[in-house]
């Protein structure tokens, strides 16, 4: 009963914070969030603790609990990481990918697509992100897709932060023009253009931006 609940705050926040409905330097105020979600502040400091883990939160002594905000030189850390995992991972994805696989990306594809019409930035922010996980997934790589995953939101984070102008209808491109590659089994120019993909989205970042705040309660409302 305990799990299930720390796990329902911690996917709750964490969705917040990746549809970017719950800003960099928002306070997470334990008795808010318990009064929310109807649990005990035990169980929410459990689940603060695990966010906290994953680098979306940071917990100050005597202070509370802050969604993260992430410095430049982190962010740079974490989209280096990417480069390198995603890179191999597109060698070995093309290496064994099958008809099906390809079809799951593309119907991923037309799905980030009906979002970007629907002008759904919540959802679109998540299929954005999820077509990374996706990848792994297909894989069979449960492993690859966690990491990948908790990167992933990290990067949401980052993005919120920093990004200088609205890049979904690229990357959306950039996915598509990837499938592609990927079906006719073209390893150099697939991974040339993951490499790029990752790389477009780094250079939309303005690293001068004023660190935004926001309110838990309207975030999870």
């Amino acid at each position: 009963m305990e799990t299930t609940a720390t796990h329902t705050i911690v996917e709750a926040l964490t969705r917040a914070i990746v549809e970017h409905r719950l800003l960099p330097g928002a306070k997470l105020a334990e008795q808010k969030l318990a009064d929310l979600f109807g649990v005990s502040r035990t169980l929410v400091r459990q689940a603060l603790f695990q966010l906290s883990q994953h680098k979306l939160i940071r917990l100050e002594p005597a202070r509370g609990a802050f969604v993260a905000a992430p410095s430049v030189e982190e962010a740079k850390q974490v989209f280096a990481v990417r480069r390198m995992l995603e890179l191999e991972m597109t060698r070995t994805f093309i290496a064994q990918s099958t008809p099906e696989q390809i079809a799951a990306l593309r119907e991923h594809v037309r799905m980030e697509e009906q979002a970007l019409n629907a002008e759904d930035v919540p959802g679109r922010t998540e299929l954005l992100g999820d077509f990374h996980v996706l990848m792994a997934k297909l894989m069979g790589n449960s492993v690859l897709a966690q990491v990948l995953g908790e990167l992933i939101s990290r990067c949401a984070l980052i993005t919120l932060m920093y990004q200088s102008r609205n890049e979904a209808q690229t990357s959306t491109h950039e996915h598509a023009g990837l499938i592609d590659a990927f079906e006719r089994k073209d390893t150099a120019l697939a991974t040339r253009l993951m490499q790029e993909h990752l790389t477009h989205v780094e250079e939309s970042l303005t690293f001068d931006r004023k660190i935004p705040s926001h309110d838990v309660s309207i975030a999870l409302s």
